[in-house]
């Protein structure tokens, strides 16, 4: 389940990139963009929380999915400008991005394990 896991965060990483691009060009991004990126993120999440409820999960695990949480609320945050029709500030887009990405990196390094 790691490496699925791993996989959908990768995916939605690279439509996440995508937004960020339109967003730091004071751009809206496309909504069927940003939906995709929502639902990756979400069915990432639903997979790490399955791998802790079955127990004994590494510190790490815990610890990525926290950080992923904490990312989704940014997204949260960033939709809100969204679904107003204004461009999110850049400096959201940034630091949820980089708690994504720290999030990822701390749940990839469970292979390295």
């Amino acid at each position: 389940m790691l490496n699925y896991a791993i996989l959908i965060f990768a995916v939605a990483a690279l439509g996440g990139l995508f937004l960020a691009a339109h967003v730091l060009r004071d751009k809206l991004a496309p909504w069927a963009v940003s939906i995709l990126h929502a639902l990756l993120g979400a069915a990432g999440l639903v997979t790490l929380i399955l791998m802790v409820l079955q127990g004994a999960a590494p510190a790490r695990l815990t610890a990525a999915l926290g950080l992923l949480v904490i990312a989704a609320l940014g997204g949260f945050f960033l939709a809100s400008f969204h679904l107003r029709g204004k461009v999110a500030p850049k400096t959201v887009v940034i630091v949820h991005a980089g708690v994504a990405v720290v999030g990822f990196l701390t749940l990839a390094s469970l292979l390295l394990a």
